[in-house]
């Protein structure tokens, strides 16, 4: 349980920095200080130690080398219970340093601005910084150590507590964050220094991961299991209103917007366990919310409705007659917020514009690692549409085509989507068999009324056998999208043209596991 006499502090971050070390001293704690830190706290009028009169020694090199010296080192890293540690310190005239406070140079910050030079982010990667919160860090057992500007009141008050100390487990808590902070502050570094030096691998060698917990859940998929989200979802999403996020509301909120951004018209999404229920385009979201909830009204209830639009009253009133447990809409005009505001637990998302519906690896975990991969970002512009039938499609055939086809890519697979220009009309997932996703698909359209006769279908894969293609086409179908690619493609073309349809292969599959 160390007692605190001496303190370092070095801080970028000045957050407290006066109030802190005011309350310091009043415990008759030394401070010693370097460069900037020992200006502000003199300018304060707290009484402190420069590094240079410790180590006799004066900051060099425009303040490279400052604490890198072993009166500050022997001082942070000396085992206080050890004989042999206190006579070397007493032959070198080193004191004990119990507490240091150190926050690093703001690299990050730093190279997140526009334009920054190289030479400007590497004069930001700090030294002495990290060196001193390691030594502190390492010795747990006998210094106290602060990265946080957030510690200061309760170690502050847990001093006053223990008349001057802090207990073991609390340099120990203070430990493990320092030595979280600098594997993030060293991650960045790499991070930065391989992107400006362009030898950044998509897979490199080493996967560095290094995410802040942006909050704890209640619980994860099931009640049983615990979870946390991690990272920067925050930027992308912000909750206006509403009870607070589950595992699974924001794997849902992450599907509807990464599908709702695949349209320019205005466009209503509504999700269910990340796979949509139905997905309408119309000249006001209010007529494409009709549409999309039509495809399949019971699975709509509880779900998830996302619009690429500002929610505008008339659209949210039509939302509001449903059970949703969660919106999400670029903008919320005032008056549609507090309308929506009145149904207290239901969550209203603000999808922000840094939200990229493909950016940065995909990671899914499997037993003793990751498996990793870049996201399924090709957009339909860049994709063929060979038609490889004897007849062409039509027009309104090509519309409806390519609105199945942007769905698709977001159903799990085996994925079947009926559909025409404007609107799906049945939606099969996740199916062991293909046939069996077209069976579902075809249901789900029977029960919500849908004609399917003229309509599109597309496939997330090949028809290995004709029997999938002409499931669609005995559902009504006259158009199939589909990547082709099956051994038996020339079979399932001649099985097309036998019933007199027109297929188009695009080359790309859009498997989601």
């Amino acid at each position: 349980m160390p007692s605190i006499h001496r303190a370092l502090i070095s801080v970028s971050d000045k957050r407290g920095l006066l109030e802190f070390a005011a309350a310091l001293r009043a415990m008759n704690v030394e401070i010693i200080s370097t460069g900037g830190t020992h200006a502000a706290l003199r300018e304060g009028g707290i009484e402190a130690r420069a590094v240079s009169d410790i180590t006799g020694f004066p900051e060099i090199l425009d303040g490279r080398v400052k604490t890198l010296h072993p009166k500050i080192h022997g001082g942070l890293l000396a085992v206080d219970d050890n004989e042999q540690h206190r006579a070397q310190l007493r032959t070198h005239a080193i004191e004990p340093i119990e507490m240091v406070v150190v926050n690093l140079y703001p690299f990050e910050q730093t190279v997140a601005r526009p334009g920054v030079e190289l030479g400007e982010a590497v004069e930001q990667i700090d030294i002495g910084g990290p060196t001193m919160l390691r030594s502190a860090a390492k010795n747990f057992h006998y210094r106290a150590v602060i990265v946080n500007p957030d510690r200061y009141t309760e170690i502050i008050n847990e001093m006053r507590e223990c008349g001057g100390s802090l207990s073991e487990a609390t340099c120990f808590a203070l430990a493990r964050e320092v030595f979280r902070h600098t594997s993030s502050y060293d991650a960045a570094i790499a991070d930065y220094l391989e992107r400006a030096g362009g030898v950044q691998e998509e897979f490199p060698p080493l996967l560095r991961l290094v995410m802040k917990k942006e909050m704890d859940l209640r619980y994860g998929e099931n009640p049983h299991q615990r979870a946390a989200l991690y990272g920067t979802f925050g930027e992308s999403f912000e909750k206006l209103h509403g009870k607070e996020l589950s595992y699974n509301n924001i794997l849902d909120i992450s599907a509807a917007a990464s599908l709702i951004t695949e349209f320019d018209e205005p466009t209503v999404a509504i999700i269910k366990h990340t796979n949509p229920c139905g997905v309408g385009s119309a000249s006001t979201l209010a007529n494409a919310y009709a549409k999309a909830f039509a495809t399949d009204k019971a699975s709509s209830f509880g779900g998830i409705v996302a619009v690429n639009r500002p929610l505008d009253m008339e659209a949210a009133q039509r939302i509001n007659d449903v059970f949703t447990e969660v919106i999400i809409a670029p903008e919320y005009p005032e008056p549609v917020l507090e309308f929506l505001r009145k149904k207290k637990d239901r969550r209203l998302m603000r999808l922000t514009p840094r939200f990229r519906p493909y950016a940065g690896l995909q990671l899914r975990a499997v037993p003793g690692g990751l498996l990793v991969q870049d996201a399924d970002a090709k957009r339909q512009e860049e994709e063929q549409f060979n038609v490889v039938t004897k007849r062409p499609p039509t027009a309104e055939e090509i519309a409806a085509m390519r609105f199945a086809w942007r769905v698709a890519k977001h159903v799990k697979s085996n994925a079947i989507v009926y559909a025409r220009g404007d609107r799906t009309l049945g939606i099969g997932a996740g199916q062991m068999s293909r046939v069996d996703s077209s069976r579902i698909a075809v249901l789900k359209a029977q029960e919500a009324g849908m004609e399917l006769a003229g309509s599109a279908a597309a496939s997330d894969a090949f028809f290995p056998f004709p029997d999938g293609m002409l499931a669609a086409v005995d559902a009504g179908s006259t158009a199939v999208i589909q990547p082709g690619g099956s051994v038996r493609d020339a079979e399932v073309i001649a099985a097309a043209d036998a019933r007199g349809i027109t297929m188009v292969c695009t080359g790309t599959r859009h498997f989601r596991h």
